[in-house]
């Protein structure tokens, strides 16, 4: 990669690429992500190059989809069991016809870093004129016994990757990975969104599932929480040392038990007004936290999208195809409840994201430099861009410095952009550090220490790893 996103400047770009140098061997720890664990448990080889890199990649499809490409062209089913593509070379001609409106994204360097690194395609270029060339390519190399999910994984140099999963997921492809001796590379995620969320329309069917999981009486709130720390220990069980909420705000509460009770029977029996979804997702945050004082698990908080804002879009293909929208996130009011108990607590992590980068300067990183419980999770979807990893370090440091976050997390489904992710990361931090050594802020020793830290030591320490 030569001295890809290094500064231009001939002596920061010099100290950048001798920082690199220090973290571009480090082992991958991945603590957050979305990869399916089928793909490793049943290590198949992947299928054709558009099924592996175009479909189920929201990042590729969402801009197509903005260039008047229908999903059904993608290869996106729709609900109702209409057709849709399913020849993959066509699929990707139509990546590569529209491959112009990918200039200047993450998307188009993650795929073109990821053709060149993980296929070994050296400097093609994709356009209409080399779609089949390159498609032709990526699909020879994954017929090669060296390119199954499972040597990569390996080639990757990945340590462990953490997936995500619901608290009605039995975890068997978990419990098959760790008898195949694979128990702590690939390791799972508690996110219980889909029993804590009240807006949900199949909310009141999950909790009873999870009674019946647990064998324990969900009909009331106590046997509720009582299945909840079930579900946890049985996660953590099968490696996970970390917890996951994708809630619309960052709002904490801590509602009387009796309130939360009546509460959560009221919904029990029926739809409830937006506002005590709401109330009830804020008081589960604070009984998360209390939950993670006791069983240790690292609790993570992804506030702020605007889930599937596009109508048409979710009406016709379901949920989680591309549709979401970030928005403007409060985070000094709205964590101040959960802090006022736990932010102080030893035994307790909180590692907090967001989508609306304004709140840096202003919350988050002031946040982080005074609660030792909190840390900064890295840029995140539609922030993971290089200009989004440079602004992150840019506006949190001055007040968390390094140490108040949390490492790099990739946050990917796509299996195959791990590595590229990681050394992009790697990358921009090499560049952030080379500039203080440069204006002699930072002595050369230190900003090689703090590029192991960021890329390796503090995701290791901060998720218990």
């Amino acid at each position: 990669m030569g001295d890809y996103l290094f500064p231009a400047e001939p002596r920061v770009r010099a100290i950048a690429r001798e920082l690199y140098e220090h973290v571009r061997a480090l082992p991958i720890v991945s603590p957050h992500g979305h990869v399916d664990p089928a793909t490793l448990a049943d290590d198949r080889p992947f299928p054709d190059p558009a099924r592996l890199l175009i479909v189920p990649d929201h990042y590729v499809t969402r801009l197509l989809v903005s260039q008047g490409v229908t999903p059904e062209r993608l290869g996106v089913a729709p609900r109702d069991g209409g057709p849709y593509e399913t020849d993959g070379r066509a699929i990707w001609r139509l990546l590569a016809e529209h491959w112009h409106a990918f200039r200047g994204t993450p998307s188009r360097m993650w795929l073109e870093l990821t053709f060149r690194d993980v296929f070994g395609l050296g400097e093609v270029r994709l356009g209409p004129d080399t779609a089949d060339e390159v498609y032709d390519a990526v699909a020879a190399r994954l017929a090669e016994p060296g390119f199954r999910p499972r040597a990569l994984f390996d080639r990757f140099g990945i340590e462990v990757l953490a997936t995500t999963e619901s608290p009605l997921d039995p975890l068997a492809h978990h419990d098959r990975l760790a008898a195949d001796g694979w128990g702590r590379k690939v390791i799972t995620t508690f996110r219980p969104d889909d029993v804590v969320d009240m807006d949900r329309p199949d909310w009141a069917d999950n909790v009873r599932r999870l009674g019946e999981l647990t064998g324990e009486d969900t009909e009331g709130f106590d046997g509720y929480l009582a299945a909840l720390r079930a579900r946890r220990a049985y996660f953590k069980a099968r490696g996970a040392t970390a917890t996951d909420h994708g809630h619309p705000t960052a709002r904490t509460a801590e509602l009387a038990h009796e309130e939360a009770a009546r509460l959560f029977k009221r919904r029990l029996a029926g739809p409830v007004p937006a506002a005590d979804a709401e109330a009830f997702r804020a008081h589960m945050l604070v009984e998360f936290a209390r939950m993670s004082l006791d069983d240790g698990l690292v609790m993570q908080l992804h506030p702020g999208p605007y889930r599937d804002h596009d109508a048409w879009l979710h009406a016709r293909f379901g949920k989680d195809v591309g549709g979401d929208i970030p928005t403007a996130t409060e985070y000094t009011r709205a964590l101040k409840p959960l802090l006022d108990r736990f932010g102080h607590e030893p035994g307790f992590r909180l590692v907090v994201f967001t989508l609306d980068e304004s709140t840096f300067t202003r919350e988050l990183a002031p946040l982080a430099g005074v609660y030792p419980a909190l840390y900064l999770g890295a840029p995140w979807w539609f922030l993971d861009s290089p200009e989004g990893l440079r602004r992150f370090r840019e506006t949190v440091t001055e007040t968390a410095g390094f140490y108040n976050t949390a490492g790099f997390v990739d946050d990917t489904r796509a299996f195959c952009s791990i590595p590229v992710r990681h050394q992009v990361a790697r990358r921009i931090d090499a560049a952030f550090l080379a500039r203080l050594v440069a204006e002699d802020r930072l002595p050369l020793d230190e900003a090689a220490e703090t590029a192991a830290d960021l890329a390796y030591h503090l995701a290791k320490r901060v998720y218990n790893l």
